[in-house]
């Protein structure tokens, strides 16, 4: 595994870890309401499909153990290229049903 692609990963853990920070104890009337909480959680989404992206790019054999990996980068392009229809919805159900298994995914990536 290289540095870079190390990296990559580390990126995704990160923004995986911030997503989870700025909305501990929050709720989803919380999220809609606040856009500034908002624009961060979409800002890290973007990071995190872009560090996948590229980390797949380095080593495509990754895909198999991220099986929602293009869904993860489909959603980072939805909200860069499709800012004005992203559904405060599904980004909450990503954020409380899908990150718990994500983030505990991208560690063992990691090399040593």
């Amino acid at each position: 595994m290289t540095a870079e692609l190390n990296q990559r990963i580390h990126d995704a853990i990160e923004a995986c870890r911030a997503i989870g920070s700025f909305t501990q104890g929050v709720t989803f009337d919380d999220y809609a309401g606040n856009l500034l909480l908002r624009s961060a959680v979409e800002r890290q989404f973007e990071i995190l499909g872009e560090a996948l992206n590229r980390a797949s790019t380095i080593a495509p054999e990754i895909e198999a153990q991220l099986p929602d990996l293009r869904r993860i980068v489909g959603m980072r392009n939805r909200i860069i290229h499709g800012y004005d229809s992203v559904d405060d919805e599904i980004i909450w159900d990503a954020i409380q049903y899908h990150l718990p298994a994500l983030s505990a995914s991208l560690p063992p990536l990691l090399s040593d």
